[in-house]
């Protein structure tokens, strides 16, 4: 069978709140995020917290910064800031920057925090750990049917692929049910069909599948 080249092309993945599909899954950190001034937002990988920081972000004026660059951007930072660290987890994190981050901001300014998982995992900082603890916090559900359908369609659609209605509830029910593996499923599914020259379907679906189950046994 012959094959062509696929490049990987970069991909037009949008934030914007009303790209966000609300589901059971997500609806309370959802609230949070556009009420809340102070936050600790806390979900799997892939589940939607970088969304909803941009959420928070836009409704709450702030700036959405990486934490890795946070020891070099806290002195310049107000306590009347409005700042949203996303991955607050991330291995290569300044916790003592995380530290004074959350002081300075504690009196005047506002802040949002993701991570995959609750302060007592990962912040190994007694004063960090006890601080964020006492923060608000919301918690991503795992994703319900409702939202990995829309995230499917949402992942094909930054592609710019239209893919037929039967496929997206084929896929839920063979996927393991996490949005990582929708996204990773979902550039799979591309690679493959540019590989191919072959539009996405069931029947690709179903091949990726096979293929999969019997490279594990």
């Amino acid at each position: 069978m012959s094959t062509q080249l696929a490049f990987d092309l970069p991909l037009l993945e949008t934030y914007r709140p009303e790209d966000f599909f609300p589901s059971p899954a997500n609806a309370a950190a959802l609230h949070a995020a556009k009420t809340t001034p102070r936050l600790l937002l806390i979900g799997p990988t892939g589940s939607g917290k970088t969304h909803l920081a941009h959420i928070w972000a836009a409704t709450h004026q702030a700036d959405l910064l990486p934490v890795t660059d946070l020891g070099d951007i806290l002195p310049y930072l107000a306590p009347t800031a409005a700042i949203a660290i996303d991955a607050a987890d991330h291995a290569s994190r300044d916790e003592a920057a995380l530290f004074h981050l959350h002081n300075l901001l504690a009196a005047q300014g506002r802040l949002l925090l993701t991570a995959t998982a609750p302060p007592r995992d990962w912040a190994h900082l007694p004063d960090l750990r006890s601080r964020l603890q006492a923060m608000p916090t919301a918690l991503l559900a795992p994703p319900d049917d409702a939202l990995l359908s829309a995230v499917l369609i949402k992942l094909f659609a930054d592609r710019q692929i239209v893919v037929p209605p039967n496929l997206i509830a084929y896929l839920i029910t063979r996927m393991t049910r996490s949005i990582a593996t929708a996204r990773a499923l979902v550039a799979t599914l591309d690679a493959r069909a540019l590989a191919l020259a072959r539009p996405i379907s069931r029947s690709l679906a179903a091949e990726i599948f096979d293929r999969d189950t019997a490279a594990a046994v």
